[in-house]
């Protein structure tokens, strides 16, 4: 429930941030190597000489957790959060868990079993979610006026001409981010049984994405004035999403995945598309549809279904 918190307010900081003009890779990069240093006195306290143990195999299956689960799908994200809006952006968060749960059957990672109670539970969530997510896709409705935003952004009536444009652009780079990040869930539970050592290897992911985020950035923009920060909003979003949606985000997911599985934490994520739906519409003045709030409840039920299987 915390990630998934950690999450929204990302997707808002991150969201105002972008369409103020902050360079994608320059965020990116920030928030990876905060992280790592928010988590490094955690490795240091509790892990303490584990850095040691850390061989040539296990290096090579950080580093592909760092570009499978950070570089790559927080890239594809952003740029699809910038095409479109965080209450949209997150419903494809919610099509992790299926992506998850038909990659972790198709690598043997999890058994099925359909005539168990379980197993039916298991595709009835699958469904709903597959089910709330086209329906909020094909259907909007009425716009619901409920209040008005506390955040009124100067670049919005541009930026929703713009957004009109490039949907399905922004669309595509949000479920390339997905498929991605489930690819990252299976990748995680391998890096740990290869390094068990949780804040070592979340520390090391940090800043390996850090660097692998950092050469793409400074390849496509090398001008100094993209890099710089000041004491504004940016530096609020790279703060909180260092700390939180980056530190406290895969440190909780390793050792929830170290003792539930990898199918585990993505199913949680339906609460962040009722968290996002709302505070974005409070803060930023995404307009709530009457498609949007009659979804709330199939990605509800899902989280319903899926989580007393592995309770």
């Amino acid at each position: 429930v915390l990630v998934q918190l950690f999450i929204t307010g990302m997707l808002l900081l991150s969201k105002v941030s972008i369409v103020a003009g902050m360079f994608i890779f320059a965020l990116l990069a920030y928030r990876s190597f905060l992280g790592a240093a928010f988590i490094l006195p955690f490795a240091l306290i509790s892990e303490r000489d584990k850095w040691r143990e850390m061989g040539w195999h296990a290096t090579g299956w950080i580093f592909l957790n760092a570009f499978i689960g950070y570089a790559v799908p927080m890239s594809l994200l952003y740029y699809g959060l910038s095409d479109t809006t965080p209450s949209y952006a997150v419903i494809f968060v919610n099509m992790i868990p299926l992506f998850t749960f038909v990659l972790s059957l198709v690598f043997r990672m999890e058994a099925l079993q359909i005539w168990s109670i379980a197993g039916l539970l298991k595709i009835v969530g699958v469904l709903l979610s597959v089910g709330g997510t086209m329906l909020l896709s094909l259907y909007k409705g009425k716009t619901l006026h409920l209040w008005d935003p506390i955040i009124v952004n100067h670049h919005k009536e541009r930026h929703v001409a713009e957004v009109a444009g490039n949907h399905l652009r922004g669309t595509i780079f949000l479920v390339g981010s997905s498929f991605t990040f489930a690819c990252w869930y299976l990748i995680q539970s391998k890096v740990l049984k290869v390094y068990p050592y949780k804040y070592w290897s979340s520390m090391t992911t940090c800043l390996v994405g850090g660097l692998q985020t950092s050469l793409v950035g400074i390849l496509l923009r090398r001008d100094k004035n993209t890099w710089k920060l000041g004491w504004d909003l940016n530096l609020v979003t790279i703060i909180y999403s260092g700390a939180l949606a980056t530190a406290g985000r895969y440190s909780l997911n390793s050792w929830v995945v170290a003792k539930r599985g990898p199918t585990y934490p993505p199913m949680f994520n339906p609460l962040s598309l009722v968290f996002t739906t709302l505070l974005d519409s409070i803060f930023i003045g995404d307009e709530i549809t009457v498609g949007r709030y009659i979804c709330l409840f199939p990605f509800s039920l899902t989280f319903v279904f899926l989580i007393p299987i592995r309770g």
